[in-house]
């Protein structure tokens, strides 16, 4: 294959972690992304408004000057509950919509230019979750509706710029067995929530790493608009 450029964002652990590296052993060149500076990572934060352009701008040095395929992986997945303050509950709704939504749009309307100006094909794969179609627990409002947001996007972007070659999709992971899921499973009940999944366990990062490649290399273009799910069927749609 050519080798590919691609930015993965929140890609130091988890599903982001697993996807970088299953895209490196196809022999993509991968920018990575985190939080912190680290060696091979850029840092920046997204939950500060400014930083998705700086982050762009560093990936498209680190890649040459061109990028061919944007991940939207980072996400933030924090309880809200309905009982604290007032400003406590808009503040942790601000931030994850900031880091989970709109960081990816900013991204995205960064890659779409990129190839538009140099008149060259694109990809945007979008790490959204099942939360978009089904919802989430009662302390996750901002979580649902910024991925079904990221779904909306999705769809927009795959319907506005196909016959430009710049094609979007979406994968929509159910529980996965990273750091923020495992929380949220103990949280929740541990084993007994795998009783609503009929596959009767939840996802691994590789398994999503999986469809997120095929997203990003090999997905033909009359996929443009797809969401693919990966919930051990416990939403089917």
């Amino acid at each position: 294959m050519d080798r590919t450029a691609i930015l993965v964002t929140g890609s130091t652990r988890g599903i982001g972690a697993a996807l970088a590296d299953a895209l490196a052993a196809r022999g993509a060149s991968v920018v990575r992304h985190g939080r912190s500076a680290a060696p091979g990572v850029i840092g920046a934060d997204l939950g500060e408004p400014a930083t998705a352009e700086r982050l762009w701008d560093q990936a498209l040095a680190a890649a040459g000057g061109s990028l061919d395929v944007l991940v939207n992986n980072a996400g933030l997945f924090l309880p809200n509950p309905l009982d604290v303050s007032d400003i406590a509950w808009l503040d942790g709704w601000e931030e994850t919509l900031r880091i989970n939504l709109t960081a990816a749009a900013q991204l995205s309307r960064l890659a779409v230019r990129h190839w538009q100006t140099r008149g060259v094909p694109g990809r945007v794969v979008h790490i959204a979750s099942r939360a978009a179609y089904r919802g989430d627990s009662p302390a996750h409002w901002h979580y649902a509706a910024a991925k079904g947001g990221m779904i909306a996007m999705h769809k927009t972007i795959a319907r506005a710029y196909a016959a430009q070659g710049i094609l979007s999709f979406a994968v929509t992971p159910g529980f996965t067995d990273t750091g923020m899921a495992g929380d949220y499973l103990t949280s929740r009940g541990g084993a007994g929530l795998l009783a609503d999944i009929p596959l009767g366990r939840v996802a691994s990062p590789e398994e999503i790493a999986t469809i997120g490649v095929f997203c990003a290399l090999d997905a033909p273009p009359s996929m443009t608009g797809a969401v693919i799910d990966a919930n051990g069927a416990s939403y089917v749609r």
